[in-house]
């Protein structure tokens, strides 16, 4: 591989380590779309839907940060229950991990309008590092990684028509996963989420959703965010995220009863919007279809 493609990719390495030197959230709009870190939030929906992201950092460098996800999920009425499934891939580099889960969640209702919801998920995970394209004659890069190991995780929800409380950990394992990734200080760990959202009525037609996401992992710092959209006649949502880590995001959204479509872009907040390498795109598309569809912005 030429010297400066190896340059670039070490360079996007550092990157990447300098980025997640906190617990790692993954995703913006997570507001939007809890179900990705606590599968339980699929209880707070009477319908199926089918929800994509894409995620993108330092656009046009070849090996730049990605991820790409997708999830679905069906209601199971009878027993006021969910089940549906997570399929997550993320880039950087040579480094690629891909995992896929399945989950159940169950529903008791406490009041008339008071509900806890429970999840447990199950899956795997596969992480590969192909450091052999890095520099052929370095024998610190000379051999590949590839490893899988299985995932299974829980989500504990309480919700209203108005709010939500939720706690999870969509990935639990007893052992560390890509010993030899220099990320495995952070992204291979167990990772704890928890989560809250609000809908408040402010106007005719003017709804507010202050949310926040606290992300807890053993040895790293507490990665914190806090969000604010306001939604004008159910329809466009303007918001904004900041973290912890000094990132802070635009969110723009239009939402109807079957279609939600997202776009986020966030930044690190110490460089400035001109700043494109610490910039990062993101892409959400949600389909909601049954009978009970309706725009409900606690979604």
């Amino acid at each position: 591989m030429p010297k400066l493609s190896f340059a670039l990719l070490c360079v996007l390495t550092l990157f990447t380590i300098r980025a997640n030197a906190q617990q790692p959230t993954r995703y913006t709009q997570y507001m939007n779309n809890l179900t990705l870190l606590n599968p339980a939030y699929s209880l707070v929906d009477n319908t199926g839907s089918i929800s994509t992201l894409v995620r993108k950092q330092l656009i046009g460098i070849n090996g730049a940060p990605a991820t790409y996800a997708i999830n679905g999920n069906l209601p199971i009425e009878s027993i006021n229950g969910s089940a549906g499934f997570i399929v997550q891939n993320d880039e950087i580099a040579v480094e690629h991990q891909f995992q896929a889960n399945a989950y159940f969640a169950k529903a008791i209702q406490l009041t008339e309008t008071d509900f806890l919801g429970v999840s447990l998920n199950g899956g795997f995970k596969n992480y590969r590092a192909n450091y052999s394209q890095l520099d052929d004659n370095d024998p610190q890069f000379r051999n590949d990684v590839r490893e899988t190991r299985p995932n299974i995780g829980f989500g504990v929800i309480y919700f209203t028509k108005d709010y939500y409380l939720g706690i999870s950990a969509p990935e639990l394992t007893l052992r560390s996963l890509g010993t030899a990734s220099v990320q495995t200080g952070s992204n291979f760990r167990n990772h704890y989420y928890l989560s809250g959202a609000y809908l408040a009525t402010v106007g005719d037609d003017v709804q507010f959703k202050p949310a926040a996401l606290v992300g807890l992992t053993r040895g790293q710092d507490a990665l914190v965010n806090v969000s604010g959209t306001l939604y004008l006649k159910e329809t466009l949502g303007i918001g904004a995220n900041y973290s912890t880590n000094k990132q802070v995001a635009g969110i723009l959204s239009i939402n109807t009863s079957t279609i939600k479509i997202g776009y986020s872009y966030q930044f690190n907040a110490s460089s400035g919007l001109s700043n494109s390498y610490s910039a990062a795109h993101e892409v959400t598309l949600s389909y909601r279809f049954g009978k009970n569809a309706t725009n409900n912005r606690l979604l």
